[in-house]
């Protein structure tokens, strides 16, 4: 029997719902239980994948090829359970789906409204797809209590405890409780205020979890269970703690997951936290630092490299060493003056991004690192600038460039349809939005034999996320190679490169999927981890 959990949020934003909801399916699959994760967006955009990377934050892609929030990705991270294009939906597809069903005349002429036609859609979508045997699904509702945007998605969650039964279902909410300095106490008022803003909904909560940066009193605990209608055993502190990782413990230590269990009438093992508990000591003892400057565009939101600096952290604990990040705008280095910025450092990585903003100071960056000997990973767009710097310092193509910019004399990076019938582009999407030419999910690539990558991975052939439009260009392959840079990565009918490496450097690699977004801390992606040991090597030479 499958059983519904609903994660809601209340009082302010950015309280950590997805890390809670994340937190608990990795209690419950501690557990032995089998989970899975969704999360309901209440924006109208039918997924972020055109919304700017300082409104949304980054875009998590799926195997099947979905762009969805970055909450997914914390999702997997913690539970090592693949996440779906069926685990994510926006208010904006729903209504696409309503809509779609009301031009094909499924409504037989009804008046459509929100309730019951909007309401019934989300909960076909929470229901949908599941394999049949998970004993949880998680759904995060997103946004704030009180937001007239999610007021659907709530309302359908009502519906669906009311239909499923208390047995089936249970209602997680988030709150805060802030300290008030001047009154040098916690005040409960603000959850009071959230959780009567669900009551009048038709919500009640069955678990809070309180976020604080101080412990909880007992007597706060039993106030806010007394004017909340909630057992003082089920409101559960959740404290900050030094890093993400220890969340599930610190939920444990609070017996989150033993309510969740004592709500089900479920007798269960206690979980099983031991690679946990190692994971977060590898992170609170490290037996020594690094450094690495991260050269992108969107570094004032650093949301927006969310899954990239996890799995800079994963590569750290693999190798027990703590990974300082140095934040640096790509642009800065379009100045004459600024490769000081990278002298320090010892390794150097360039991220993905769309748009030629940034992109020179990409490219001096991926020079400096070549030139100097310091490791280098460039990712998607990073990869596409690391080859536009060879073609013009290496193989003497002075005019290389992308045609993302606009016309070049070499475009060594533009559409795959500008020069190839591009039979291995899929369209994922339909239409001609913005997506449609998107190059999107998982996608084989065959290593060459003997390459640095080959020994990395350890194997001959590989699966990868992307999310770009442009490619390197096949035609100037030979013309790069004999300049030294190797093409150790291709599609599996040798038309798309999928990774460069440099040989002779200690470590140079460029590759144009996102490999960080299949890193977990319990599993932390090979080239990271070997990225951070190059980064650890360079930093004993110095």
């Amino acid at each position: 029997m499958t059983r519904f959990i609903f994660i809601t949020g209340g009082v302010v934003s950015s309280l950590g719902k997805g890390l809670s909801a994340a937190a608990l399916g990795a209690l419950l699959q501690a557990r032995g239980f089998k989970v899975r994760l969704r999360k309901l967006d209440p924006y109208l955009n039918v997924d972020p994948g055109t919304m700017s990377p300082y409104q949304h934050g980054e875009v998590y892609v799926t195997d099947d090829g979905a762009e969805t929030d970055l909450d997914l990705g914390h999702y997997e991270r913690f539970t090592g359970v693949a996440a779906r294009r069926s685990d994510s939906v926006t208010t904006g597809r729903i209504y696409s789906t309503v809509i779609g069903r009301e031009r094909r005349g499924e409504y037989l002429g009804a008046t459509v409204q929100v309730i019951p036609h909007v309401t019934d859609a989300i909960k076909e979508f929470i229901q949908a797809d599941l394999d049949g045997d998970e004993d949880f699904v998680l759904s995060e509702i997103g946004g704030t209590v009180g937001d007239i945007e999610s007021l659907p998605f709530l309302e359908a969650i009502r519906q669906l405890g009311n239909e499923l039964g208390r047995e089936r279902t249970l209602f997680v909410h988030l709150t805060l409780v802030p300290y008030i300095p001047s009154a040098g106490e916690l005040k409960t008022k603000p959850t009071q205020h959230s959780v009567k803003e669900l009551l009048g909904l038709g919500i009640q909560p069955d678990i809070l979890l309180c976020r604080s940066d101080r412990p909880i009193p007992e007597g706060q605990r039993k106030k806010i269970a007394l004017f909340c209608n909630v057992r003082e055993s089920r409101v559960i502190p959740a404290l900050d703690v030094d890093t993400i990782y220890d969340v599930p413990n610190a939920y444990h230590l609070q017996g989150f997951d033993r309510e969740v269990c004592n709500h089900f009438g479920i007798t269960q093992a206690e979980p099983q936290l031991a690679r946990w508990s190692e994971i977060v000591g590898r992170i609170r003892r490290p037996e020594g630092e690094i450094t690495i400057a991260v050269v992108g565009k969107y570094t004032h939101l650093l949301d927006s490299y969310k899954s990239l600096a996890e799995a800079l952290t994963h590569g750290g604990i693999a190798n027990q060493v703590k990974v300082n990040l140095d934040w640096l705008d790509s642009e800065i280095f379009e100045q004459d003056d600024t490769v000081h910025h990278l002298e320090a450092v010892h390794g150097i990585l360039v991220p993905g991004g769309f748009g030629e903003r940034g992109a020179e100071g990409k490219i001096q960056a991926a020079r400096f690192a070549r030139e100097r000997g310091v490791p280098y990973f460039g990712i998607c767009f990073g990869m596409q600038m690391a080859v536009i710097e060879a073609a013009r310092n290496l193989a003497g193509l002075g005019g290389a460039g992308s045609t993302e910019f606009g016309p070049c004399e070499h475009p060594v990076v533009g559409l795959m349809t500008e020069w190839t019938r591009g039979n291995t582009l899929e369209k994922r999407r339909a239409g001609g939005d913005l997506g449609g030419t998107m190059r999107l999910g998982a996608y084989t690539a065959v290593l060459a034999a003997g390459s640095r990558v080959g020994e990395i991975y350890g194997a001959a052939e590989i699966s990868e996320r992307h999310r770009h439009r442009y490619e390197v260009n096949i035609h100037y392959k030979g013309r790069l190679e004999d300049a030294g840079l190797v093409f150790s990565g291709m599609s599996p009918d040798g038309e798309l490169p999928e990774i460069v490496e440099l040989p002779g450097h200690p470590w140079f690699i460029g590759v144009q999927y996102h490999p960080e977004l299949k890193s977990k801390p319990f599993e932390p992606h090979p080239l990271f981890t070997a990225f951070i040991k190059a980064a650890l090597d360079q930093s004993r030479l110095v």
